[in-house]
């Protein structure tokens, strides 16, 4: 079973793994990554927004999924990215896969947040005291995506 959604509200980690645990018997590894947010650049960070274009974002995000499924064989797959104004550490995202071997888990809960970051189409705005911009895209995230294109 997977479980694809863009929410404002927060999320609970241990509530999203028992759900994925209970879609499958032949679960024998959960990997979960969940994001926050940070003062990356020690900008004295007060808020993240995130903005995203609905129907377009979860297309995506389904369309990231498939992919790691068809790469690996997963029992399921989750996938909730936040929207809205942030916090500093307030949870953004959370990437849960399960698969039969922990391996696999690993990998493509990986290979799902390097995909993220570069082909979803969210749109985040840092805001200061100071000021706010919107983040631009990092060389080194499209860095981490070419590495799947190259392992086959």
């Amino acid at each position: 079973m997977d479980k694809i959604i863009v929410q404002s509200e927060d999320f609970d980690l241990t509530t999203e793994v028992a759900l994925a645990k209970a879609s499958n018997s032949n679960i024998g590894a959960i990997v979960s990554f969940v994001g926050t947010v940070r003062d990356l650049e020690s900008k004295n960070l007060n808020t993240m927004t995130l903005e995203h274009y609905p129907g377009m974002t979860e297309k995506s995000l389904k369309s990231i999924a498939d992919k790691a499924k068809n790469k690996w064989e997963l029992q399921s797959v989750t996938i909730i990215h936040r929207i809205g104004k942030l916090d500093v550490n307030d949870q953004i995202v959370l990437v849960i896969t399960a698969s039969r071997h922990r391996q696999e888990a690993f990998d493509s809960c990986n290979f799902i947040m390097d995909f993220l970051k570069t082909d979803a189409p969210f749109w985040k705005k840092e805001s200061t005291s100071k000021s706010e911009n919107w983040v631009k895209s990092r060389l080194q995230d499209e860095e981490k995506k070419k590495h799947w294109k190259n392992e086959n």
